[in-house]
């Protein structure tokens, strides 16, 4: 029986700006009513919800699973700096009350990739040192790459050097179907040359021009995409993170849209 669960990111949220920030119960109440199981947030959405208790207590009044925690830093050193050390190891203290979320590693991009093959190896240095300390207190880690102009791991060539130079002892995958796409590469062909690497998807959508798309208004094939998952036996979540022009000024609206896409088209290949 598969087990693919299905649920949805707090990036969505942070497009309007700052309105959302701490508050991570509405948006749990939102995508609740949209019917996914679980949350992704980015950590700056926490507020007194970083108190792992309060934490616990507010997934169990939305029936939520806490699939991932997002932690979003620069990495631009051959080590991480002090602060970013802190960050990290402050996220893995936490996790330890979340055995079963995934701890999700994903660079703020750059202006530009000047210097691209410094950076590149920085970023490697920096969250494999991350990642084996979050296994070191059983903690499962995941790396998501991006594609905005400044990622330095956004195009077919760059994801070979990110995925053959992060440490698969310690830390997995998380294609993001939309950012791949972004990259001028094809989401299902990834998925497929990475599978064994592959610990929780991200899904958006994207038009043929380029810009981001309200999900299942673009060309990006979730359908497909999703049967591979369930025909190579993914056992873990697909996360939906929105980024619609629409999100800007309605981001419930958006996810609940979502929320019905997924009960229509995805959840029937589940």
């Amino acid at each position: 029986m598969n087990r693919i669960k299905v649920g949805c990111e707090t990036y969505t949220w942070q497009m309007p700006g700052e309105s959302y920030k701490g508050k991570l119960g509405h948006i749990m109440n939102i995508a609740q009513q949209a019917g996914f199981k679980g949350i992704e947030p980015e950590t700056s959405f926490f507020g007194d919800l970083s108190d792992p208790m309060k934490m616990k207590d507010t997934l169990a009044a939305h029936d939520m699973e806490l699939v991932a925690l997002c932690h979003v830093e620069d990495w631009r050193h051959t080590k991480e700096t002090d602060e970013e050390r802190r960050n990290a190891d402050q996220w893995i203290e936490y996790l330890e009350h979340f055995p079963d979320c995934i701890y999700l590693l994903v660079q703020m991009p750059g202006s530009d990739r000047s210097d691209l093959v410094e950076r590149q190896q920085n970023l490697l240095s920096c969250v494999n040192d991350a990642a084996h300390r979050a296994n070191d207190k059983g903690i499962t880690c995941s790396y998501h790459p991006n594609s905005p102009g400044g990622s330095v791991y956004r195009s077919e060539e760059d994801y070979k050097i990110l995925l053959e130079g992060l440490n698969n002892e310690h830390i997995g995958y998380t294609p993001d179907v939309g950012h791949i796409a972004k990259g001028g590469m094809d989401p299902l062909s990834i998925v497929k040359q990475y599978r064994d690497l592959v610990n929780l998807v991200h899904y958006k959508d994207m038009y043929e021009d380029g810009r981001w798309a309200q999900t299942g208004e673009g060309s990006i094939n979730f359908e497909s995409i999703t049967q591979y998952l369930v025909d190579t036996d993914y056992d873990g979540w697909i996360i939906m993170e929105d980024e619609c022009d629409e999100a800007i000024v309605d981001p419930d609206g958006v996810t609940l849209k979502d929320g019905v896409y997924i009960n229509d088209t995805i959840a029937p290949l589940l």
